[in-house]
């Protein structure tokens, strides 16, 4: 290694360094490549660390049978909707707090960290009642047989009972990450789901005095990680070290913010609900195709959040840069932040794509050997990463759009993308044209490289500079 190369590689580990302890929190002026790298790195990681529990928790349900896998596809496919309004007020959360910072008002930041959090334990309360009360009706409906409902109904149940977990999390990391905190947020998701990666086989197996509760059992480790970690930033909000930093005193509601919040949120939720219901749709005509073709499609998905949460952390961290920038009233520099993380994102889903191209049926035969789950799994990654080059794109540009406040713009989008092109072509191709479930995936690349294409022209014209929040 040259002298040259040796300086740069220091350089970059000191950078590491001081985004994963977050020590930097100025991301409205110098480079924009240095503010990109970090706000990326800890959000990448906070992503990387929920997508590693995703594949870790399959790993372990695998062994307990092909009914449990289908459990889990199905309840997530409902639990997505949950992840909608929670990601929709996060975007909120996010959008608000980050232009407040920008303005140099931390007070406002910190009210609008406040009336948000209330509005999650609200929507989490009544979400977790109905989960409670008619968890078997929600596998029926998703198409679950008889078996499979009797073996994983205790799973539906206290996943959903126990959303408020979900919520909060989603919640304060985005306040953490609009503050430009993203390092807490990353801390938290290690704390998380290392504690879901140690007690899933201990709940799922049985180990020592745990007696073994199969598939439930990892829900129970599910609650136990995020509530423990929901503690942790509850604890940093009131006695930490982050730029958000709340007392007694703030905890008032404060009806005005809240309508804001709402406002913003509004689109938001109807944007991932939007995308989110279009996956429950999607698992429905899956379900037609029996449990091994819908564990491979289970799997296929697990397997490519592992790289669509690091691009992910990529684009919140767009969403930060733009929300900042703009409170700053720097919209030039958040224009070009959104085109360079892009670019990033591109180079990073492009190398991806070409791993799960040529390895698919090796990456999915790890988790289940069974040939027909396999063969969809497989087939399932190989389609759905031909378009992972402008997925890189559509994420970011829809993340800014969300970070400017402009959370509209984000869902007709959606709309035209998921309901209008999507559902439709996956329905028709699947169960009319006879295509069986290569249809469905199909369905699903075309819809995403349309959301990136529409995506990329609304954005230039530039209407979210003029956003207020």
């Amino acid at each position: 290694m040259t002298k040259s190369n040796t300086h740069t590689f220091k350089k970059l580990l000191n950078y590491f360094w001081i985004a994963v302890t977050g020590k930097e929190t100025e991301f409205t002026s110098g480079s924009i490549r240095k503010a990109i790298f970090m706000l990326s790195i800890p959000m990448i990681l906070e992503m990387l660390m929920e997508s590693i529990f995703a594949l870790v928790d399959i790993a372990y349900v695998s062994r307990v049978s092909v009914n449990a896998v289908a459990t889990i596809g199905l309840t997530e496919s409902v639990i997505t909707l949950i992840y909608a309004l929670a990601i929709g007020l996060s975007m909120a959360a996010t959008a608000v707090v980050a232009r407040r910072v920008g303005e140099k008002d931390i007070q406002g930041a910190r009210t609008a960290a406040v009336q948000a959090i209330g509005l999650g334990i609200l929507i989490s309360i009544i979400l977790g009642i109905v989960g409670i009360l008619y968890a078997k009706e929600i596998l029926a409906l998703m198409g679950g047989e008889p078996d499979l409902i009797e073996e994983g109904y205790g799973y539906t149940k206290l996943l959903i009972g126990g959303n408020i977990t979900i919520m909060l999390l989603f919640l304060i990391n985005a306040i953490f990450r609009g503050a430009g905190d993203a390092s807490i947020a990353m801390w938290t998701l290690v704390l998380s789901n290392s504690l879901n990666i140690i007690l899933d086989p201990i709940f799922i197996f049985g180990w020592g005095p745990v007696p073994e509760y199969g598939v439930m059992g990892a829900a129970i480790a599910t609650n136990i990680g995020r509530g423990t970690a929901v503690l942790f930033q509850l604890g940093i909000l009131f006695f930490g070290w982050s730029k958000i930093k709340l007392a007694i005193k703030d905890l008032m509601v404060n009806i005005e913010v809240m309508v804001n919040l709402v406002k913003v949120s509004l689109g938001g939720i109807a944007q991932f609900l939007i995308g989110t219901s279009s996956w429950v749709f999607l698992m429905r005509i899956m379900s037609e195709f029996g449990s091994e073709v819908l564990a491979g499609y289970t799997i296929a998905i697990r397997v490519m959040m592992f790289t669509l949460m690091p691009s992910w952390g990529m684009s919140n961290a767009a969403a930060t840069l733009v929300g900042q920038n703009l409170g700053a009233q720097k919209p030039d520099r958040a224009e070009v932040s959104v085109w360079k993380t892009g670019k990033y994102n591109a180079y990073f889903m492009g190398l991806v794509s070409l791993v799960y191209l040529f390895f698919a049926k090796t990456i999915v035969s790890w988790f289940n050997t069974t040939p027909s789950v396999v063969e969809n799994g497989a087939l399932c990654l190989q389609i759905i990463a031909a378009g992972y080059v402008f997925y890189a794109y559509g994420m970011v540009v829809s993340q800014a759009f969300n970070g400017a406040g402009d959370t509209k713009t984000p869902t007709k989008i959606n709309f035209i993308s998921f309901w209008l092109f999507q559902l439709p072509v996956a329905y028709v191709s699947a169960l009319i044209l006879g295509w069986g479930a290569m249809g469905v995936f199909i369905a699903i690349t075309t819809a995403e490289v349309l959301l990136a294409v529409i995506a990329i022209i609304w954005f230039k014209k530039g209407n979210w500079k003029r956003v207020q929040v």
